[in-house]
């Protein structure tokens, strides 16, 4: 399961080690299904070669064909988590559409188990960062890119990946009770990310959010 601090469960020889396994699988998957499947875009560069186009909380990247490496569109190649959390993305993906139902981490598959380390390096760090603020909150989760859902409390969704949202929910406290704080996934989920990865996503997003506090 992740650490603390959402990076990956793996040491780093290990997950590299899964990480070239998964390219490995990926690479006899005809290109035009791995793109449906995903939401991304394939563009062809030549004979057997080619590139994938998607966003990662609306940051544009760019995934290289065969060799399954994961690039910003300047060219910079993203650290080992983000090439894991990308590849599994296209590993695990089917297709299945978004059901339209929010659920908790500890929802998901294995999710109870591991929900009091996630709920502290997420929700409780947009707590931390914001406290009785909810105002405060509403503004970084705009800046961030959020928008705003009717769901009660202060809620805001993300588009993660192209198939893949997901939704903070912030409940302002008082003197007496203290705010709260969940980030969500829809039900779908799982057929596009194995819960330990999809930890890494919501640890990414937190500090999205926290990041722009002001």
């Amino acid at each position: 399961m992740s650490k603390p601090d959402g990076s990956p469960p793996l040491s780093k020889p290990g997950l590299a080690l899964r990480v070239d396994e998964l390219r490995a699988a990926l690479r006899p998957i005809p290109v035009n299904l791995l793109a449906e499947r995903t939401g991304s875009s394939y563009h062809a560069l030549g004979p057997g070669r080619g590139e994938f186009r998607l966003s990662l909380f609306d940051s544009p990247l760019v995934v290289s064909f065969p060799e399954w490496i994961v690039c910003q569109a300047n060219g910079d190649v993203f650290p080992l988590h983000i090439q894991a959390l990308i590849v599994y993305y296209f590993y695990t993906a089917d297709g299945a559409p978004r059901v339209g139902e929010w659920i908790s981490f500890a929802e998901l598959p294995d999710g109870r188990i591991y929900d009091q380390a996630f709920q502290g390096y997420s929700g409780n760090e947009i707590v931390k960062a914001f406290g009785l603020d909810v105002e405060g909150f509403k503004r970084a989760c705009e800046r961030a890119g959020g928008r705003p859902e009717n769901l009660g409390g202060a809620a805001y969704s993300f588009q993660a990946l192209p198939r893949l949202p997901l939704l903070v929910n912030f409940w302002c406290g008082d003197e007496d009770f203290p705010s709260t704080c969940k980030i969500l996934f829809d039900r779908s989920l799982g057929h596009y990310l194995p819960t330990d990865v999809a930890a890494i996503l919501g640890g990414m997003l937190a500090r999205k959010i926290t990041g722009q506090k002001r």
